[in-house]
């Protein structure tokens, strides 16, 4: 298996209404430090709306401005329509939303 098709399995078992982020998924995927590869292995997702890129956030609780499929507002809109409600300065509240698998 690849690295992007590990990161690929990591990402399509974060349930709907749940965010993971970049380091918890590089984490799962077998190397904490592939961080900035889930990035990009994210970027060219070979199957949107199969594998949810969408619920991958910053450590902070913030989406991606250069989202590949739209931008930082298609995917807010995307976690929005899973039940997910962003704090007044655009992050997500991580306490809640964060994935604990």
């Amino acid at each position: 298996m690849t690295v992007f098709e590990k990161i690929y399995e990591v990402v399509c078992n974060i349930p709907e209404g749940k965010v993971a982020t970049y380091g918890q998924v590089a984490m799962l995927a077998g190397n904490p430090r592939w961080a900035r590869v889930v990035g990009y292995a994210l970027h060219v997702n070979p199957a949107p709306g199969v594998i949810p890129c969408h619920r991958v956030v910053n450590r902070e609780g913030r989406t991606a401005e250069s989202f590949a499929f739209g931008g930082g507002d298609i995917q807010r809109q995307m976690l929005e329509k899973e039940g997910i409600v962003f704090e007044n300065d655009g992050h997500i509240d991580l306490s809640k939303y964060l994935w604990k698998p």
